[in-house]
C-alpha cells in the first residue's frame, strides 16, 4: 500500500474511476497470477505476454520474471512515466500507450510478437480488467480473429469482478450460464483458479473479484467434429452459431422456438430441436455450445 501511493504522490495521480482503476496493493496475488499466466505456455519455448491495463506495474513486474517479453497496453497517459521508473530493472518490458479496444488485435500482435511466434514461441494474455470493460475485452481477444482458425494466443489470465468470472465459466443449465458462457465456448475453455477480496485494491472496490483461465482450444470443430471442413464454410457455420447464441439469450426467459422466431420459423426450429433430441419447449439456457452447433446444422 505504502509504494502505490507513494508512486500515485510522487507522480500527482490518483486512481481514475473513469477508467476503473483499482491498483493491486498485496504482492502475493499479482505473482500468483503471474505464475498461474506461465503455466499454461509451454516451458520449452520462447513465451510472450501481452498485458492489458499495467497500472503502476504491480503485475508487470511479475510477470516480466515469468516471461521472456511482455508487452503492456495502458490508455492512462499520466501512468507512463510511473511505469518506466517502476520498470526501470525489466528491460524484457515495453509499454505501449494506447486504447487496447481501438488497437487493430493481428497486426499489433504481428508487429510485437512477430519474431518470437516464428521461433516457435507462444504468446499468452494476462491482465487485472476494469469492471466496467471486462466482458469487451474478452470478446475482441476472441472475434479479432477469424472463427474458421484457432485463437493465436497460449491463454488468458485476468482477474475480473466474481460475477462475472462466476458467467465466463458457467456450464450449460447453471443460474450463472449465459451468452458469453456459451460464445466462449466454443473456441475456449475456462475455469476459475481463485478469488480475490476488496482488500488487496487500492481504492478497495465494493465486490470481489476473481481470476479465471480462458485456453483456448482446436476450434469449433473440437466442439463439434461435424462442422465444414472447408474452411469459409466453416466461417459461414461458426456465424451462423454465434447467432443463434445472441437470439436465444437476447430473450433467454423465451423456449428457444421462440427466442430465433424472428429468423426461422417456429416449426423449423421444432423441427431441427427434436431431429437433436432435445425437447420443442426448451430454452437456450439449457443448450451447451455443442448443442447450438446441432442446432445450426439442423436447422441449415
Amino acid at each position: 500500500m505504502s509504494v502505490v501511493r507513494g508512486l500515485l504522490d510522487k507522480y500527482g495521480l490518483a486512481p481514475k474511476k473513469g477508467f476503473g482503476q483499482n491498483f493491486l496493493v498485496n504482492a502475493a496475488v499479482p505473482q500468483r497470477i503471474a505464475a498461474c499466466s506461465r503455466s499454461y505456455a509451454p516451458g520449452d519455448r520462447p513465451a510472450g505476454v501481452l498485458e492489458i491495463g499495467p497500472g503502476v506495474g504491480a503485475l508487470t513486474q511479475y510477470l516480466a520474471r515469468e516471461y521472456d517479453r511482455v508487452v503492456s497496453v495502458e490508455i492512462d497517459r499520466g501512468l507512463i512515466p510511473l511505469l518506466g521508473e517502476a520498470l526501470v530493472d525489466y528491460p524484457n518490458v515495453s509499454v505501449v500507450e494506447a486504447d487496447f479496444m481501438e488497437l487493430d488485435l493481428p497486426s499489433f500482435l504481428s508487429e510485437r510478437f512477430g519474431d518470437l511466434l516464428a521461433e516457435g514461441g507462444t504468446v499468452s494474455v494476462c491482465a487485472n480488467l476494469p469492471y466496467y470493460i471486462t466482458t469487451p475485452v474478452i470478446m475482441k481477444l476472441v472475434e479479432g480473429f477469424p472463427s474458421n482458425e484457432p485463437l493465436p494466443f497460449a491463454a488468458f489470465t485476468v482477474m475480473v469482478q466474481l460475477e462475472v468470472a462466476r458467467r465466463l465459466a458457467a456450464e450449460a443449465g447453471s443460474a450463472d450460464y449465459g451468452s458469453i458462457s456459451a460464445s466462449l465456448a466454443l473456441r475456449c475453455r475456462t475455469e476459475k483458479l481463485f478469488d480475490v477480496g476488496p482488500g488487496n485494491f487500492l481504492p478497495a472496490p465494493k465486490v470481489s473479484s476473481a481470476v479465471v483461465g480462458i485456453v483456448p482450444h482446436g476450434g469449433i470443430r473440437e466442439v463439434y467434429p461435424d462442422a465444414p471442413e472447408d474452411p469459409e464454410e466453416l466461417g459461414s457455420f461458426a456465424e451462423r452459431v454465434s447467432g443463434l447464441i445472441s437470439l436465444a439469450f437476447g430473450q433467454r426467459r423465451k423456449t428457444l422456438v421462440n427466442a430465433l422466431s424472428a429468423r426461422y420459423p417456429k416449426d423449423a426450429t421444432a423441427a431441427a430441436l427434436e431431429a437433436c433430441g432435445l425437447r420443442a419447449d426448451i430454452r437456450g439456457e439449457r443448450l451447451s455450445a455443442e448443442d447450438f452447433c446441432r442446432v445450426a446444422a439442423a436447422l441449415a
